[in-house]
């Protein structure tokens, strides 16, 4: 169950999504569509900074545990004594390290978006009847009875 609210002004549109705010309103069951981008409405309803910054951390910090791992492994499984070194040389490993890192948090920053924004979804894509609208729109997901 939807409600649905159609504004020609600006302002209208404005005074509404605070009034609804105000009222109690979850953030995140309120949608808006707008003819241009509408900078007051994001402010009001953006209250969080974004979770996909856990997925990126932990991503990054496998791919660096990774990194070592592998050469690390690497290096233990098929020895090779040029000059004296040591077997293990961390300074040597910090390329791979760092790569891995970029890559897992890169690689984890992309699948977090898309879990969180739920993405990709199949149905109810297009709605031209909104999208194409030159009036200012809010839209209200209530849950209703099952």
């Amino acid at each position: 169950m939807t409600e649905r609210f159609s504004f020609d002004t600006k302002k209208e549109f404005l005074d509404k999504l605070e009034e609804l705010v105000k009222s109690g309103v979850s953030k995140k069951k309120i949608d808006t569509y707008t003819p241009y981008p509408v900078h007051e409405a994001e402010e009001m309803l953006d209250d969080t900074q974004s979770p996909v910054r856990f997925f990126t951390g932990a991503g990054a910090i496998a791919g660096c545990i990774a990194g070592f791992a592998f050469t690390i492994y690497t290096v233990l499984s098929w020895p090779l004594v040029t000059g004296g070194k040591e077997i293990v040389s961390v300074t040597a490993f910090i390329i791979i390290a760092y790569e891995l890192t970029i890559l897992f948090g890169g690689l984890t920053a992309f699948a977090g978006f898309m879990f969180l924004s739920r993405l990709p979804v199949f149905k109810n894509v297009f709605s031209p009847e909104v999208e194409f609208s030159p009036k200012f729109e809010i839209v209200i997901k209530r849950e209703g009875p099952k």
